[in-house]
Formats: C-alpha cells, sequence, structure tokens
C-alpha cells in the first residue's frame, strides 16, 4: 500500500520540482519519454493516486527502460485498457488465466510501442480481439499490484490504467 505524500494532490500535481527527472541519451525507446510525459501531465484525483505517479516516475528516473521492459526488473510498468460500451454503461472484461479473475485488457509494455497508450491498444486488441479503429484512450488511473506465485519474472506491475469507448463492435475470445 502506497504511502499519501505530506501536501495535497493538487498543490503536488502542479508543482513540478517533485518529479524526478528522466535523462534522455538520445537513444532510448520513445516509450520511456512518453511514459514520463503522460505521468508528468496526469492529474491525480487523491493524495494515494498522486503517491503513485511518483512512484512511477521515480521508477523511470532511477531505472529509465527497465521500469518498461518485462524481463530486466522483477517490477515494471505495464499498459491496461478499460472497454467501455458507447453507452459507458457497460464494461468489457478478461478472465486472467493466472490470477483467475475478472481484469480489464493489459499488460507489459513492448519496446516497438510508441506509448503507453499504444501498448494498452495493443494488448486490447490481442485479448478481445476488438480493432478498437480510431480509439483514442485517455488515461484514467494508476494500480499497484503485487503478483502472486503463479508469475515467475514478474513481481509487481505499476500499472497505467487507460479508458475507452467503442461503438458497436462485436468481442471475440482469443487465446490469450
Amino acid at each position: 500500500m502506497s504511502t499519501a505524500p505530506e501536501q495535497s494532490a493538487a498543490s503536488a500535481s502542479s508543482d513540478t520540482s517533485a518529479i524526478p527527472s528522466v535523462a534522455d541519451d538520445g537513444g532510448s525507446l520513445p516509450v520511456l519519454a512518453d511514459a514520463v510525459d503522460v505521468l508528468t501531465a496526469w492529474t491525480a484525483e487523491d493524495e494515494a493516486q498522486e503517491a503513485l505517479r511518483l512512484r512511477y516516475l521515480d521508477e523511470l528516473a532511477r531505472h529509465g527502460e527497465d521500469a518498461l521492459l518485462k524481463g530486466p526488473r522483477p517490477v515494471h510498468l505495464t499498459a491496461s485498457l478499460v472497454v467501455l460500451g458507447e453507452s459507458l454503461e457497460h464494461v468489457l472484461l478478461t478472465l486472467h488465466r493466472k490470477a483467475r479473475m475478472w481484469l480489464p485488457f493489459g499488460g507489459h509494455v513492448e519496446a516497438a510501442d510508441a506509448s503507453l497508450a499504444a501498448a494498452a491498444l495493443r494488448e486490447g486488441r490481442e485479448e478481445s480481439g476488438l480493432a478498437l479503429a480510431g480509439a483514442e484512450p485517455v488515461a484514467v488511473e494508476l494500480n499497484a499490484h503485487r503478483l502472486g506465485s503463479g508469475f515467475t519474472a514478474c513481481r509487481e506491475h505499476l500499472d497505467v490504467r487507460f479508458a475507452v469507448a467503442v461503438f458497436r463492435e462485436a468481442p471475440r475470445v482469443s487465446e490469450e
């Protein structure tokens, strides 16, 4: 469980002095700069979300690309996609095999992903079978969660959740 910062979320999200900087040596993956931009611009709704935002930025500052990709570290950022129906009254979830619970679509960032939103969309397409053509996901929540023993290389995911509304598109079952 994260600890709330001493200052309010509203003042912390506008105070850029608390944001760790990520050095760009010119050879970094584009998704690294995007992750920093998304998290820097994102406004947390409460102190717990602000604490997570600062933790994610700190991970990126200390570990660079290794904070994004599966393998180098047991703790890393992931991207997920909450798929809502056009009326915003329904949500499409997947039954996660390892976790054995219903979750939004999502997973690991890949080196080919241009952005966190692109990673979330890729995961949504792969896991739902939806084309998600023209979808414009919006970052809506941060969720840090420890993983159970069924996960070998990963210990904790620092998830950036995006949401998108889909219009008249039928999902299909995937192998994931």
